[in-house]
Parts: C-alpha cells; sequence; structure tokens
C-alpha cells in the first residue's frame, strides 16, 4: 500500500510517499481502507517535530473508510462497516489498522468525505462548547479564526447553544462565511484591532469565553475580553506557541480561568467518542451543522494540500484521497 511517512521531522520535503507491506489487525483492532483522510494542523507539528512521534510514521490522524479485516475479540463492527476515526496515526494512506474502539460507524445518508471533514474538528468543537466551558443561553463567546476547520463548526454549535458569538477573521470572504454560520458580529482583524471592535460590541461589558486557536498573537488581547470569572480556551497555536507568563497576571484582569485542553481526555471512553459524534450526526442530517469541503487532493500531492493548510487561507476543511 501507498503511505505518506516521516523519516525526519522537518518541512514538506519530509513528506516522503513510500510502499509498505499490508498488515493484518491484531487483537481488537480493524483494518480500514480509507476513502478520504482529513487534513488537521495537528500533523504539522508533528512533521516538523513540534510533537515527536517515534520515527519513522506514517502521517495523519483522521479518516474514513470501510473496514476490510478484523483482529481477535471484534464484537460490534463487521466487514464492509463504512466508519470514521481519529486520533490514530497513519491517516495518510490507502489503508490504516486501528483500535476497534475507536471506529464510528457512519450513518447511511452521510458520506465517507463529510464524515471525514467533521470528525475531529468536529469533536473538537463539541467538546469545547459542551464541556470545556459547557455554553448556555445567553452567553458571549469569542471565536478566534471563525472561517477555519474548528472554528466554522464550533460557531454554529455554540448558536445551536443559544450563545453570542463574536468571530474573527482575516478577509471579507471569510467574513462572510462566518456570518452564515451565524456569528451575531464579525470582526476582520486585519482591518480593526480586534480587543477594542469586542470592547465596542459589548459596550465594555466584555465576554464570558474565548475559544482560541491563534496563540501566540492573540492571547494578551484575547484574556482583556473576558469578564471577571471568564475563561479562556486556548486550544491550539497556528500563530506559535505562548510565551511563559505570570498567572498573576489572570488574578489581576479579574480572577480569570485558562485551559489548555486537547481531543483526547474529551474522548477518552468509548461511550463519550460515541455521544459526541452521534451528537454531530445528528445535526448534520437534521441540517443544524454544515460541513464545508474546501478541497480534496490526492495522496501524491499532500505537499500542496499541506502548503494550503499552513498558509492560513483556507474556509473549510481539506481532505487526502487516496
Amino acid at each position: 500500500m501507498k503511505a505518506i511517512r516521516i523519516s525526519q521531522y522537518g518541512g514538506f520535503d519530509a513528506l516522503q510517499l513510500q510502499d509498505l507491506a499490508l498488515s493484518e489487525p491484531g487483537q481488537g483492532e480493524v483494518r480500514v481502507k480509507i476513502d478520504a483522510a482529513g487534513i488537521n494542523y495537528i500533523d504539522t507539528y508533528q512533521r516538523s517535530g513540534q510533537y515527536k512521534p517515534p520515527l519513522p510514521f506514517t502521517l495523519g490522524q483522521e479518516a474514513a473508510g470501510v473496514v476490510d479485516a478484523l483482529g481477535a475479540h471484534v464484537a460490534d463492527l463487521q466487514i464492509g462497516d463504512r466508519v470514521v476515526y481519529g486520533s490514530v496515526l497513519g491517516a495518510y494512506a490507502e489503508y490504516a489498522i486501528i483500535p476497534a474502539m475507536r471506529a464510528v460507524k457512519i450513518p447511511n445518508d452521510i458520506t465517507a468525505q463529510q464524515a471525514a471533514a467533521v470528525f475531529i474538528q468536529g469533536l473538537t468543537a463539541h467538546y469545547l462548547a459542551h464541556s470545556t466551558f459547557a455554553l448556555k443561553p445567553g452567553d458571549g463567546a469569542l471565536v478566534h479564526a471563525a472561517a477555519g476547520g474548528v472554528g466554522l463548526l464550533l460557531t454554529q454549535i455554540a448558536k445551536l447553544c443559544g450563545a453570542r458569538v463574536i468571530a474573527t477573521v482575516s478577509t471579507q470572504a471569510k467574513a462572510q462565511v462566518a456570518r452564515d454560520a451565524g456569528a451575531d458580529d464579525v470582526i476582520i482583524y486585519t482591518q480593526a484591532d480586534f480587543e477594542a471592535e469586542v470592547m465596542r460590541l459589548t459596550n465594555n461589558q466584555k465576554l464570558d469565553v474565548v475559544y482560541d486557536s491563534v496563540g501566540k498573537t492573540t492571547f494578551e488581547k484575547s484574556l482583556n475580553c473576558l469578564k471577571p470569572r471568564g475563561m479562556m480556551v486556548l486550544y491550539g497555536q497556528a500563530s506559535g506557541a505562548v510565551p511563559p507568563f505570570d498567572p498573576q497576571i489572570l488574578n489581576a484582569k479579574g480572577s480569570l480561568f485558562l485551559t489548555r485542553p486537547s481531543l483526547a481526555p474529551y474522548t477518552a471512553t468509548r461511550d463519550e467518542l460515541l455521544a459526541r459524534a452521534n451528537d454531530l450526526f445528528a445535526w448534520m442530517l437534521d441540517g443544524k451543522l454544515r460541513v464545508r469541503i474546501e478541497k480534496t487532493f490526492p495522496l501524491d500531492q499532500v505537499a500542496d494540500a499541506r502548503r494550503l493548510l499552513e498558509s492560513r487561507a483556507v474556509i473549510g476543511k481539506l481532505l487526502l484521497i487516496p
């Protein structure tokens, strides 16, 4: 089978298309013939060595496809089942072997591409809005990068919770996408200071929560947008890591909360994984959650896909099609 391998951490030249032997699943595992693999920012961190999976490895953590082999003691899946999974390395490939407990069956009316496009980013948006800071009607939320993969889904889910959403984006085109997703107000941060705009839009009352995937360039001003006892949810670092800072700052700004969550602890059990995934699928089938696929790429054009993602010009989701 063909796969995108990383033999040494680095830039786009670290992405190597290789032929690998097709392996058989072990106990509690299934093999998936991949129809679509999701492209995520965490893949960038792993390729570059910011995060360091043991070398060599196959890149990618999210895919949808068809189960084509079962290991021993797999009870609730069968050959031919359409499934989606996330948070397991090896998705940039024609086949992947994954723990059966991480595979979620795809409803009949949802395509493999839609499932791969929503899974990791949708699960992330779900836990951010329902668990990390459980939004309720009337809460005010700032969503950075609101036209990106997570941001676009988070905006929609936050509105389903009844929150007021102020979105930040970089262009007029992205502003329209954020409005279409339900954002109450949109700030084009390349044209206006987002902190000043939040103050204006809230009459200096500020917000209950900031969802920040940008990191270094937005962190300090994001803190300034929070009410006393508000929560800063830093769930990414697209602009770079936030430098160390004095926790006393949180006290001085009104006893703020700061958390740096990730998906794994919020899908640690199969029951929690299925509950979140089933919510996403139900909203999609009801037309309450729209999934935008920006572009698809064949496996051998993975470097082009990565360049596009890292340009931060993407609206929605990019997929690899093996």
